[in-house]
C-alpha cells in the first residue's frame, strides 16, 4: 500500500467515524444524561490517547515540555472536551440531529471572525462571500425548522452555534500551541484535564449509568468522536502527499451523516437542512480553494 493510498485509507476512517456520532449521540442521549455522557466519552478517548503515547513512545516528549506548556495546554482540555462538548451535547439534547449537527458545522465562519478580533488577520474581501453564503446556510436551516417534525427550540439552535464558537476558540488558541507540544502529548495532556475537571465534578454533579448499553454507548462516543479519528485524520495528512484531497474529504462527513440520520433515527431530513448544509458547505469550500 503506498502512502497516498494509506492516507485515504486512514482519512476515510476518520470521515466515516465522525459520520455516525451524530446518530449515535441521539441515541446515547436516550439513556444516559450530557453530563454521564461527556464523562463515559471523555475518560474513553483519554485511554486511547494514552494508549497512543506508549505506542509512539512519546513519555520523553511529554517529560522535556517545559512547565508553562504543559500547564497552558492542560487549561485548553477545560475548554475541550469539557465546555464545548458540554455545549454541543446539550444542543443535541434539545434539538433533531439534522439540525444540530450542520449548525456546529458552520465554525470556520466563527474562526475567522476571531482571528480577525484576537490576531488581527485582516479577512479578505473576498472571503466574506463564502462567509455570507454559509450564514445563508445556518440561517436556512435554522428558519426551515418548520419542515421538522415536533418543535424546534430556539435555545437548542443558539447553543449548537455558541458551539460552533467554542471550536474556533478552541482551533484558535490550540494552533498557538501547536509548534510547542506534540500533537498526540497535547491530546493526551487537554483529555486528561478534562477527565480530572469532570471526574471531580461527578462526586458533586452524580454519575448515574443503570445498563451496559449506556455505557457502551458513551464508550463508543469516546472512540469515534473524541478519539480515534482524530489520530487517524492526524496521521493522514502526516504522510499524504496532497493534503488538499485528505481535508477535501472531510465534506463528505456531513452527509453521510444526514443519511445515517434518517436511517436509522428515522427523522424525516427538511427541505431546509439539505439546503441549509449545501450552503455551508459551498460557503467553506468557496473561502478554503477559491479565496487566498
Amino acid at each position: 500500500m503506498t502512502k497516498d493510498t494509506k492516507s485515504i485509507v486512514l482519512a476515510g476512517v476518520a470521515v466515516l467515524s465522525w459520520a455516525t456520532v451524530a446518530t449515535a449521540f441521539k441515541i446515547a442521549l436516550m439513556h444516559l444524561s450530557v453530563f454521564c455522557m461527556l464523562l463515559i466519552a471523555t475518560v474513553t478517548a483519554f485511554v486511547v490517547y494514552t494508549v497512543m503515547m506508549a505506542v509512539e513512545k512519546k513519555w520523553s516528549v511529554l517529560r522535556k515540555l517545559p512547565n508553562d506548556v504543559i500547564v497552558k495546554t492542560a487549561l485548553l482540555g477545560v475548554l475541550n472536551p469539557v465546555v464545548y462538548y458540554l455545549v454541543l451535547f446539550r444542543a443535541y439534547d434539545m434539538l433533531p440531529a439534522q439540525m444540530a449537527q450542520p449548525l456546529n458545522y458552520a465554525w470556520p465562519i466563527f474562526l475567522l471572525v476571531l482571528l480577525a478580533v484576537f490576531n488581527h488577520e485582516k479577512i479578505p474581501a473576498r472571503k466574506y462571500i463564502g462567509m455570507l453564503i454559509s450564514v445563508c446556510g445556518v440561517v436556512c436551516i435554522s428558519l426551515g425548522g418548520g419542515g421538522v417534525k415536533g418543535q424546534v427550540s430556539l435555545a437548542g439552535i443558539l447553543l449548537a452555534l455558541f458551539s460552533a464558537v467554542l471550536w474556533a476558540a478552541y482551533w484558535m488558541l490550540n494552533n498557538r500551541l501547536s509548534g510547542k507540544v506534540d500533537a498526540t502529548v497535547a491530546l493526551f495532556l487537554e483529555f486528561f484535564a478534562g477527565s480530572v475537571v469532570l471526574g471531580v465534578s461527578g462526586c458533586f454533579v452524580g454519575v448515574e449509568v443503570d445498563s451496559l448499553e449506556s455505557l457502551l454507548s458513551g464508550i463508543y462516543i469516546g472512540l469515534f468522536e473524541m478519539g480515534i479519528p482524530f489520530l487517524t485524520f492526524g496521521m493522514a495528512l502526516r504522510i499524504t502527499k496532497n493534503p488538499a484531497l485528505i481535508n477535501q474529504m472531510c465534506y463528505l462527513s456531513p452527509f453521510l451523516s444526514l443519511f445515517l440520520i434518517a436511517m436509522v433515527l428515522g427523522e424525516t431530513i427538511a427541505t431546509g437542512t439539505y439546503v441549509g448544509l449545501a450552503l455551508i458547505v459551498a460557503g467553506l469550500v468557496y473561502n478554503q480553494y477559491f479565496v487566498k
